[in-house]
């Protein structure tokens, strides 16, 4: 398939999977779940080789970057508090998660946003992590998940602070492709365009995606788990006035279908948004979402007359103006 990239560097081919555990041999029972404890590093291999055929389906369809869902390398486990789980975590650097993704890589020169479940070296801290990946396999960086929710809905539970807790904030100069200065947000220079993350919860947030967008981001990847009837709703909305709002492109990804042995239903949907609209899937495959994203939008007068960015009052000001 053509590539997406004109002469002048403005159309880009992005992709997200949607997708869901790989490992064809989860238990039928959640009680049944404690026998995993001496098979996560093959419920690991399994969900690794699964995201790595995805990425080179969406490469040979000429994206250059790819968006892997949240806590990609297993199943989501959050569902209850198990401890088990805790041994899952790996590093983000040395990882076999992102090495493998490091490889691949520079092998098809795509850039690679792969969330995976960190632990710390040194602390021994857990964290929803999202390593970026340059399309040379240089790690440009990492952002942890910010916000944490615990809580239940119609559907199911989240008990993620069991599991890593909040994003303490890293230094900028810790990353070779981040720029701005918002230790939470940061913003990744790539081969390709300039790139932000927000992970699930965070994007219930309006500062998480004005952060971003203020600190240069063309296109914020929001990889998720997210299921429930106001969750299906919102998702629908939430990116579109996002894009809008503060002029960029946002491309969520949700898994989709049922995990067993919890059998929650995880509604996909996954789609990419920007400025002026949603944008049309060009994917041939049901796991992958590819869509073509002019970059030059962000730069030309928005139709509608608006100008948001030039016309928006700080909100510290603001709130002086008003006492």
């Amino acid at each position: 398939m053509m590539d997406a990239r004109t002469s002048s560097g403005d159309l880009l081919r992005i992709a997200l999977t949607q997708t869901r555990n790989a490992y064809q041999h989860m238990p039928e029972s959640v009680a049944d779940v404690a026998r995993l404890a001496g098979e996560l590093d093959a419920i690991r291999a399994a969900n690794i080789d699964h995201n790595e055929a995805l990425i080179r389906l969406a490469a040979s369809q000429g994206s250059r970057i790819v968006g892997l869902g949240e806590l990609f390398p297993g199943p989501y486990f959050a569902l209850d508090e198990d401890p088990m789980w805790l041994d899952a975590a790996e590093d983000a650097e040395t990882g076999p998660s992102v090495r493998r993704m490091r490889e691949v890589a520079r092998e098809l020169a795509v850039v690679i946003v792969a969330p995976i479940y960190e632990i710390e070296s040194g602390s021994g801290h857990r964290y929803n992590t999202a390593v970026v990946i340059d399309a040379d396999g240089a790690v440009l960086g990492k952002y942890r998940k910010t916000h944490i929710p615990d809580g239940q809905n119609e559907r199911a539970s989240f008990r993620e602070a069991f599991y890593y807790e909040p994003s303490r904030g890293l230094p900028i100069q810790h990353a070779r492709g981040a720029t701005g200065g918002n230790p939470f947000f940061p913003v990744f220079t790539t081969r390709h365009a300039r790139i932000g993350v927000a992970i699930c919860y965070d994007r219930h947030f309006d500062g998480a995606m004005f952060s971003l967008a203020r600190e240069g981001a063309q296109v914020i990847f929001v990889p998720a788990v997210t299921f429930g009837a106001k969750s299906e709703r919102m998702w629908q909305h939430e990116f579109q006035v996002d894009a809008t709002r503060h002029n960029v492109f946002v491309a969520g990804s949700n898994r989709i279908g049922v995990e067993p042995p919890w059998d929650t239903r995880y509604f996909g949907q996954s789609y990419v948004t920007g400025p002026n609209g949603r944008l049309a899937d060009r994917s041939t495959h049901d796991r992958v979402i590819i869509s073509d994203i002019d970059l030059g939008d962000l730069q030309r007068d928005d139709p509608s007359g608006w100008n948001l960015q030039r016309d928006l009052r700080d909100p510290i000001y603001s709130k002086r103006l008003t006492r």
